[in-house]
């Protein structure tokens, strides 16, 4: 298939950052600078609206040539919504447009065209002239007018024609997206596109609260740090004090030609990013979200979603990442930021958020703090179109089956689900010897927790962390015992990580040798270790490497300083290689359940984790509902013997199932 490279320059007056790149594209005052193309491997030609558009490029579009781009969905929508209309081109169908930023993170590297060259250490990157470029001649001047500059329009071509270039020498010196990839970025763009609607009189009441959530923020902060505020210079060192080596080594940035402590933004994200209590524990990892939270609070989540929502319709497009988990290629979220919401709703949203519309007193009556009040009507902002209802459905326990079924041992435990029987009371009879009808409520408790956080390798920390969730607490050594209990308990467990440890260490040191442990296969190829999911599907951790500690790998999603002489690295350890592997393995049974359901017709509009979200007709609510399960839980044809169930309910507003 023919390859055309594209890349366009616009500018208007709708500001992208605010107002999302779907409002943009649609906004009447954007227009169209440059667009720099090349079809396969011929140069890079640029058009500019003062020409006849380039009758190549629309016999292209009318051919189905494939139209790469970077972050694809942005020159697909001025495609459609300014070239199209304004210049009589063919409209080119969503299906011909391939991401190469998909691309990148498919392959486990940074999405960002900047990064990905800076990432494999290539010579050809992004111009980092393009954003100068782009302040002088995209934005709006005082007066409103844009400025007119010929010989920086002559930069921004050259720019444009150089991002052409980069992302055609990365994209094809990677692994390209396989058609079941493909298939699964243009579901996932199809979602994009239909959006979520808000609750714009909810967004709009919660940002009157700023003032109160801020305060409480830093009531938290005091208490845990004894400092007068998150602003405090001393933060810093005591974040830095209290974390593991690793966490350190990511404070450390090069400012004015010396290493100094920071808990910049950047440092934050890595910091919050890692899941490791003995690295970052619990208490500070909120100190952190604090200092986050000052900046990107409930309400300024809220203000974030009031001017993504469409002006006509209110509904909040373009939510998800493809691929955007690194290591698993789970999606994440952009703009609205849904995978961050919290999961605790209001008991009953309705009256919270009239309470909230109107002006009300919150607290106590819904909540013990405004920052609680609002962070529980997050998830209650989002709502169905008028005459629609919201289908909600999580998979039921999706970790704690798929690992057992990715070691090849675990038939007892998947017995327990196969039968329909209770897996926190299967588990606990185990841990204390007793029959699942004399399980006791605490047991159970202790089941739920040990399966939580037990099962990639987690320990006595691990343990800790998860029962302060669940409101489990016990001396070190009893959360030692519970913990040899479990895997007492799982005998297929401790055997599998070791698996795991001795495949990925011995395709490290034997490039080019497949090495199998239970359902997944390791191989080092070039510089990247590759693992082979049983769906198909591969991964890698870039450029690992065996050094004195153990196995490291660059980590995609952490970001370097200016300066650094190497991209940020992680290490890899048997818990994180199955915890990688069982979220890879549950995203892509959500995948194709994701799949499946847009074949249907089930108009799916948020995917969170192992939860999917469809708008349906609210008069065939029961029965949509229930075909949306029966496709989430059919097994796929490469998971032979794996037990899916779903759970959920229909909802007014978006709320846990």
């Amino acid at each position: 298939m023919a390859i055309l490279w594209l890349d366009f320059e616009t500018r208007s007056r709708c500001d992208l950052r605010s107002r999302g790149v779907y409002n943009y594209a649609q906004d009447p005052s954007t227009e169209v600078l440059c667009m720099s193309y090349a079809f396969d491997d011929e140069d890079v030609q640029t058009w500019t609206p003062d020409q006849p558009f380039p009758q190549k490029v629309s016999v292209a579009i009318l051919s189905g040539v494939q139209i790469r781009a970077h972050n694809a969905a942005f020159e697909r929508l001025i495609f459609w919504y300014v070239i199209c209309p304004d210049f009589g081109v063919p409209e080119p169908a969503l299906e011909r447009f391939y991401c190469t930023a998909a691309q990148a993170r498919a392959n486990c590297a940074p999405g960002s065209l900047e990064d990905v060259g800076r990432f494999a250490g290539a010579g050809m990157r992004k111009d980092h002239r393009g954003a100068a470029l782009v302040r002088a001649l995209s934005i709006p001047q005082g007066d409103g007018t844009f400025r007119e500059d010929a010989a920086l329009m002559r930069e921004m071509i050259e720019y444009c024609e150089q991002d052409v270039r980069a992302m055609r020498a990365f994209s094809k010196a990677m692994r390209g997206l396989t058609e079941e990839e493909l298939l699964d970025y243009h579901v996932n763009e199809r979602i994009n596109d239909r959006g979520v609607r808000l609750d714009r009189p909810l967004a709009q009441a919660a940002v009157k609260y700023a003032a109160a959530e801020q305060d409480e923020i830093e009531t938290v902060f005091r208490q845990i740090t004894g400092l007068n505020s998150v602003r405090s210079p001393r933060m810093r060192e005591w974040v830095h004090d209290r974390v593991g080596p690793q966490a350190r080594g990511l404070m450390m940035v090069w400012k004015d030609g010396a290493q100094k402590v920071s808990i910049d933004k950047t440092v934050r994200a890595n910091l919050l990013a890692m899941e490791n209590p003995d690295e970052i524990p619990p208490e500070v990892q909120e100190v952190v979200q604090c200092a986050d939270d000052l900046w990107a609070s409930s309400v300024a989540k809220f203000e974030r979603a009031a001017a993504l929502g469409d002006d006509q319709d209110s509904r909040v497009r373009g939510a998800f990442v493809f691929a955007g988990g690194s290591a698993t290629g789970r999606a994440s979220s952009y703009g609205l930021q849904v995978h961050n919401f919290p999961r605790k709703c209001a008991k009953d949203p309705q009256l919270a958020r009239d309470a909230l519309v109107r002006g009300h007193q919150i607290v106590p009556q819904y909540g013990k703090r405004v920052t609680d009040v609002l962070k529980s009507l997050l998830r209650p902002a989002l709502i169905p179109a008028e005459g629609k209802a919201f289908a909600v459905f999580d998979y039921a326990q999706i970790e704690a089956r798929v690992t057992p079924w990715l070691s090849m041992r675990g038939e007892e435990t998947l017995d327990v689900f196969r039968e329909g029987r209770d897996i926190y009371v299967a588990v606990a009879s185990r841990m204390f010897n007793v029959e699942e009808t004399e399980v006791t409520d605490e047991q159970r408790q202790l089941g739920k927790v040990a399966v939580l956080a037990c099962g990639f390798g987690g320990g006595v920390g691990a343990f800790s962390a998860m029962g302060r969730v669940y409101g489990v607490h016990m001396p070190e050594h009893e959360a030692r015992r519970t913990v040899d209990l479990w895997r007492k308990a799982n005998p297929w467990a401790v055997p599998f990580w070791s698996d795991l440890e001795h495949a990925y260490v011995s395709a490290i040191r034997r490039p080019g040798q497949v090495f199998t442990a239970g359902r997944v296969q390791y191989m080092m190829q070039g510089d990247h270790l590759w693992y082979a999911l049983p769906s198909g599907r591969v991964l890698c951790y870039p450029y690992a490497r065996i050094e004195k500690d153990g196995v490291s790998y660059a980590k995609a999603s952490w970001k370097p300083a200016a300066d650094a002489k190497e991209w940020p690295r992680a290490r890899l350890w048997k818990g994180l290689a199955c915890e990688n592997i069982v979220q890879a393995t549950a995203n892509d049974i959500l995948r194709q359940a994701l799949r499946n359901l847009d074949a249907e017709g089930i108009e799916v509009v948020l995917h969170v984790h192992d939860e999917i979200v469809a708008e349906v007709d609210t008069e065939k609510s029961d029965e949509l509902a229930a075909r949306m399960r029966a496709v989430m839980v059919t097994t796929p044809a490469w998971a032979e013997g794996l037990p899916l169930g779903a759970s959920g309910k229909v909802l007014a507003r978006y709320g846990k199932a």
